[in-house]
């Protein structure tokens, strides 16, 4: 079975850094090549839960603003996945509205990874919304979407171990880490180190650094879709990757 992911996915800008990007090439070639990959993004909340577009025709959404023009000019025309949109669909409880948003393709959470990952874009990639914050409510809905990964659907939570942007005093790409990212960051590698599912859950009253770390909590939340997807959101996962990026935490899982 494919294993499921939680990244720290970045801004843009993150991709000129040589040490993350050789990590997640490293990464995505020790993966079993996926079917089809499936992405919740920090940066699309929608409820009812949404699908995105399942062609390949559909703009990217460039939703970050102020950056170089050449992040503007990124493409990634990976084919789209209409039919791991109807599976999608299908695992959501009989009587539970699921909306279809044709026009938004994937947002940089999702696509700045794959094209460091496969940058061939030849795997059907689908977004889907985070429908609600609630971490407990999100680790159900990756309990349900848990049986694709039997079918080789990579399913990915992109988000930020930490992300107190409002709170960073020094946005350059070295910047020394600030003690309340530290801290976090910390605290969620000793808990996922732990398997220490409860704590993680309850992360907004029980991690030290909050809410410096994350005043809204967007970026922490796809975590939980990917544990619940995971065969045991109580595991020990791989923590791939760790480090600060413009004093942020880069830590990704992988779960099985």
């Amino acid at each position: 079975m494919i294993p499921a992911l939680f990244l720290s996915h970045g801004a843009p800008p993150l991709v000129d850094d040589e040490r993350w990007v050789a990590q997640l090439v490293g990464w995505s070639a020790e993966l079993p090549r996926p079917e089809a990959i499936l992405v919740v993004s920090a940066h699309w909340e929608a409820a009812p839960l949404t699908i995105g577009s399942t062609t390949a025709e559909t703009p990217l959404t460039y939703d970050f603003w102020g950056f170089p023009q050449r992040f503007y000019d990124v493409t990634y025309d990976a084919p789209g996945a209409p039919e791991l949109a109807r599976r999608v669909e299908a695992m959501m409880p009989d009587g539970e509205t699921v909306a279809h948003d044709p026009n938004r393709r994937l947002d940089h959470g999702a696509y700045v990874p794959l094209t460091v990952m496969y940058p061939d874009a030849e795997i059907p990639v689908l977004q889907m919304s985070m429908p609600t914050l609630d971490p407990q409510r999100l680790l159900e809905l990756g309990a349900r979407l848990r049986p694709l990964r039997e079918e080789g659907v990579l399913i990915v939570g992109s988000g930020f171990t930490t992300h107190g942007l409002p709170y960073l005093t020094d946005r350059t790409p070295n910047a020394v880490a600030p003690g309340w990212s530290r801290e976090f960051d910390d605290w969620a590698a000793e808990r996922f180190a732990a398997g220490d599912l409860d704590a993680l859950l309850d992360f907004r009253a029980k991690a030290p650094g909050m809410p410096y770390a994350h005043p809204t909590i967007e970026h922490f939340a796809p975590l939980f879709v990917a544990l619940g997807a995971s065969a045991d959101p109580e595991q020990i996962p791989t923590q791939v990757v760790d480090g600060f990026w413009m004093g942020l935490a880069k830590r990704s899982l992988q779960l099985v």
